[in-house]
């Protein structure tokens, strides 16, 4: 059993810091923003709560963190009264916030200059992969600190790499949102077209999820689509969020990105529609208004 503090229970942190009490076993503190958030996750699975970062992490072993963006995420950690105020020596800072790789190795020094070590690990998977612990976790950091931080995280993971040194996991993250980006554009087309061409998409999508064009979006999100249901996963607000990363790094590393670029824009459509808190499969209702 470790001494865990977890901060930030959103969609995704929630059911993680809940893992890592009822599954790890361990002794968690939990901190979020929203002070009720926290106290209901405190009467659910336990533990304590800490009213600042920096009372969570104070006798943590590890410090999980999972917000909003690169500020948040400073606001949490080098802040006042952020983790890194607080931290022991020797303890271990995992981020599993979608951010920058500039903010990773912004975080890495600073909790070296405090004695301690740090991974950026984001996730994917969705809501639907926090609260089953079946989460992709890419990290990046020193090999020695992702040993001892791996049987931590397993409980809320199916799949744990190492990627790198610090920024590899946020690197490999913007090559996810990459991929989805173009999958679900695609997917969104493909399903267009065969409305429009009067076929039963239902039957389409049996046959064809079987081949090459198969894929976890098509699997989970075709029906919804058809349906011109929206709510079922990552909203488009936080897409265009790490879409921006992702834009932001092509441009210092030389990368092309002309579909990502573009499917960017197919997403800002969708917000000037009412759709900011819609899934990413809405790319679909752009193209059927």
């Amino acid at each position: 059993m470790a001494r865990v503090a977890f901060i930030g229970l959103g969609v995704m942190g929630y059911p993680m810091a809940g893992h890592l009490k009822v599954k790890g076993g361990h002794d968690v503190t939990v901190y979020n923003r929203t002070t009720a958030k926290a106290e209901q996750w405190v009467q659910q699975f336990g533990g304590a709560l800490g009213r600042t970062p920096a009372e969570a992490a104070a006798q943590a072993d590890f410090v999980f963190t999972c917000v909003g963006n690169d500020d948040d995420l400073r606001a949490v950690t080098t802040g006042p009264d952020g983790v890194l105020a607080s931290m022991k020596a020797g303890a271990v800072l995992i981020d599993n916030t979608t951010a920058s790789a500039d903010v990773a190795r912004e975080l890495y020094a600073a909790a070296k200059a405090q004695g301690c070590d740090f991974l950026d690990a984001p996730v994917s998977g969705g809501q639907a992969g926090a609260e089953n612990g079946a989460l992709t976790v890419m990290a990046g950091g020193d090999p020695d600190v992702f040993g001892k931080a791996r049987p931590i995280i397993d409980a809320y993971a199916r799949m744990v790499g190492l990627m790198g040194p610090v920024g590899s996991g946020q690197l490999t993250k913007m090559m996810n949102q990459i991929c989805i980006a173009g999958i679900v554009q695609g997917l969104a087309e493909a399903v267009h077209f065969g409305k429009q061409a009067g076929l039963d998409i239902e039957k389409v999508v049996d046959v064809i999820s079987k081949g090459a064009a198969g894929s976890w979006q098509m699997e989970n999100r075709h029906k919804t689509m058809a349906q011109g249901k929206y709510d079922f996963g990552f909203a488009v607000d936080w897409m265009r969020k790490d879409l921006g990363i992702v834009l932001a790094e092509a441009k210092t590393n030389g990368a092309s990105l002309p579909l990502t670029a573009l499917v960017d824009q197919f997403y800002a459509d969708v917000q000037k529609m009412g759709g900011s808190r819609w899934d990413t499969s809405s790319l679909l209702a752009r193209l059927e208004k």
